[in-house]
């Protein structure tokens, strides 16, 4: 599973309220895109930049979207390029389903087992 971030700049007649309005348009559309999994819209609160944090199945499914028709419309109505970044997926903590743990764990790869040091704050322990 791969997480990939997306972030671009905003021109200056796009803020946060009319990419709210944008973005809950767009949102259906997305759950027909093979490969797609999730995604959170975002926005900064000065309305400069926005994107999104995708989950995808592969890093191919994403790349086809991403250098397909999303990207001409990307430059189009933002006038800019787009950052896009990929990451392994290798733990989920989800509260809506319950579920948390390891995502896919690729046969062959193994890692040694680290003790996580976790945070304090106020003497409690916060996931890092």
């Amino acid at each position: 599973m791969i997480t990939a971030i997306v972030l671009y700049d905003l021109p200056s007649s796009i803020g946060l309220e009319e990419c709210r309005k944008h973005f809950a348009s767009i949102a259906p559309s997305f759950l027909e895109i093979p490969g797609f999994l999730r995604k959170q819209f975002i926005c900064s609160a000065d309305g400069k930049v926005a994107g999104g944090a995708y989950m995808w199945e592969t890093q191919e499914a994403a790349e086809k979207f991403y250098n397909g028709p999303w990207m001409d419309g990307i430059r189009e109505r933002y006038d800019c390029e787009p950052k896009i970044s990929y990451f392994e997926t290798v733990a989920l903590a989800d509260k809506a389903s319950g579920k948390a743990g390891a995502v896919g764990e690729r046969p062959g790869k193994h890692t040694s087992p680290r003790r996580p040091s976790p945070s304090r704050i106020s003497g409690k322990r916060v996931p890092v």
